[in-house]
């Protein structure tokens, strides 16, 4: 009888624990599923205003040492899809991005965070901007904790090797989908 109780109540234990465990999340009070003429570039044929939006992630595992950011597009037509914002270097204290901070000469990214070159050739956020006619694409959004405090890579790092590295370091990620189209 004691062997069932026991067993009972680990099995209750186990249960309990799996209910209020909070899972790594992303969040945007700027984003509703489709991005808007702010979050669309200002340039080659688009006439977007270029803003970044608010991010906020919650529930990040416990040895998290940095946060990354990325913003990639699958559907460009490159073959490699499209990378339009990399910052990396976020303290692990810092749980936000706010509005604009991908534009570097606001300041208004977290102080230590290094914004590198995206496909459109220059650091900082570069909004969407499909081919006209194209079929909306996804703009993937995604938050990375990483198991290093810095990424020894500065603003001139290429997407790729950004990639490389938040692979090579990420413990978790939490990512958000947003469609555009033309």
């Amino acid at each position: 009888m004691k062997k069932i109780a026991m067993i009972v109540a680990m099995f209750i234990i186990l249960v309990t624990g799996s209910v209020y465990a909070q899972e790594f999340t992303l969040t945007s009070g700027d984003l509703k599923g489709q991005l808007t003429e702010t979050q669309v570039f200002a340039g080659f044929g688009c006439n977007g205003k270029n803003i970044s939006p608010s991010l906020k992630w919650m529930d990040a595992p416990k040895e998290t040492k940095s946060f990354a950011f990325t913003v990639y597009d699958p559907d460009a037509p490159t073959g490699s899809g499209w990378w339009h914002w990399l910052i990396f270097n976020i303290s692990s204290d810092i749980n936000e991005l706010k509005t604009d901070a991908g534009n570097p000469q606001k300041g208004l990214a977290p102080k230590g965070s290094i914004q590198s070159v995206t496909d459109y050739g220059k650091p900082g956020f570069g909004g969407a901007c499909p081919p006209e006619g194209d079929k909306p694409h996804r703009y993937i959004f995604t938050v990375y904790a990483l198991d290093v405090a810095n990424l020894d890579l500065d603003e001139k790092a290429s997407p790729a090797m950004v990639g490389f590295m938040l692979n090579q370091h990420a413990i978790a990620k939490a990512s958000l989908i947003a469609y555009y189209g033309r």
